[in-house]
């Protein structure tokens, strides 16, 4: 399997001969699938499936590359700007990881008190971070509804992850890169994308306009297409219960550190520019559960990713959490505050529970 992985990861950079041959060798299957992906729009598109409007203006957050590009962080900092802002914030999400009861998606309401086991990581790390209604569910809609019911002073949803999430209908996306770009450009098992670039807009249901697609790049780098966000840690780490504690701290004392995200590597990367000494790392799968894992006291203290600590804590309390810091570029900003200011009023001020098709 790791072998598998490798050469795709390979063929989808665009990486070796080795790589190349398994491009070319899968590009049927991707024709089939940009068909497949085609045909679906299309049925959105002329009626055939229907999207469902909700009464308050919606953001989705997403990305068209497989694999985690830092969504979620970028979700969080639009969520604190929109709140700085004076707007009431709900947050949508899938609750990807969720097990037990609510395995299958049913629609859920998530509370910093909330489990990970049952809500899922991201959608835990959110509520406990930007102290917002945050609603999971398989089905948006169904969530976007009952957040709305429950927290009628809402002004405004954002979805994390959900770009191809056809049945929800949204207002404004923002499209997330990382440093891979598009890879090797291709779909679906030839490269990594989930839907062709340049990708075909949403139209608005009610307006019958494209829906803006705003793209961000979180490597750090802008150009004429993208908007750059920038990252770094927090010079702090914090334990369940708040105490504070600053990196430089650790500078002559070894640690381990952990990372159940997409790219561990990065984690400990930044842990080192910050002068970290790390003893030893474990890099886990992202969305690992952590119930079960195994910390040796010997190794040193514990630094871990913020989405970790939500499933770390219950049985290591004394874990130190690292937050990441994302700031997104005020010309970001400016853009968003402009699509916003656009939306029809009559949405903005409209009684939740009068849904138009």
């Amino acid at each position: 399997m790791a072998v598998v992985r490798q050469a795709l990861t390979q063929a989808w950079n665009g990486e070796g001969g080795w790589g190349r041959v398994l491009t070319f060798t899968l590009l049927p299957v991707s024709w089939v699938f940009g068909m497949l992906v085609a045909m679906r729009r299309n049925l959105y598109r002329f009626g055939f499936l229907k999207q469902q409007t909700l009464p308050v203006p919606v953001i989705v957050v997403g990305n068209v590359m497989v694999g985690g590009v830092g969504k979620t962080p970028i979700t969080m900092a639009l969520v604190q700007h929109l709140k700085s802002q004076g707007l009431q914030v709900g947050v949508l999400s899938r609750g990807y990881g969720r097990q037990g009861a609510h395995a299958h998606g049913a629609v859920q309401s998530v509370s910093p008190s909330s489990s990970a086991h049952e809500v899922g990581d991201e959608p835990l790390l959110i509520a406990r971070s930007c102290q917002v209604p945050v609603y999971v569910g398989a089905s948006r809609v169904a969530a976007g509804r009952a957040l709305l019911a429950a927290h009628a002073n809402v002004q405004v949803l954002v979805c994390d992850d959900g770009l191809q999430h056809g049945p929800l209908a949204r207002d404004l996306e923002l499209c997330v890169f990382d440093e891979r770009g598009l890879g090797n450009g291709h779909l679906l098992p030839a490269g990594p994308l989930r839907e062709p670039w340049p990708r075909k807009v949403w139209n608005n249901p009610n307006q019958k306009s494209p829906v803006p697609c705003l793209v961000v790049n979180t490597s750090g780098e802008a150009d004429a297409h993208a908007f750059a966000v920038q990252r770094r840690l927090a010079h702090f780490a914090v334990q369940a219960d708040g105490t504070q504690r600053p990196l430089s701290s650790w500078e002559h004392t070894p640690v381990q550190a952990l990372a159940g995200i997409a790219k561990p590597e990065v984690f400990f990367d930044m842990l080192r520019a910050q002068g970290v000494t790390l003893a030893h790392t474990q890099a886990l799968p992202d969305h690992a559960d952590l119930q079960q894992l195994h910390l040796d006291a010997s190794q040193g203290d514990v630094l871990c990713t913020e989405k970790d600590a939500v499933k770390l804590w219950p049985q290591h309390p004394h874990a130190w959490a690292v937050p990441l810091q994302t700031t997104l570029p005020n010309e970001l900003l400016a853009a968003l505050d402009q699509h916003l200011a656009a939306i029809q009023h009559a949405k903005l001020s409209s009684p939740h529970g009068h849904q138009t098709a």
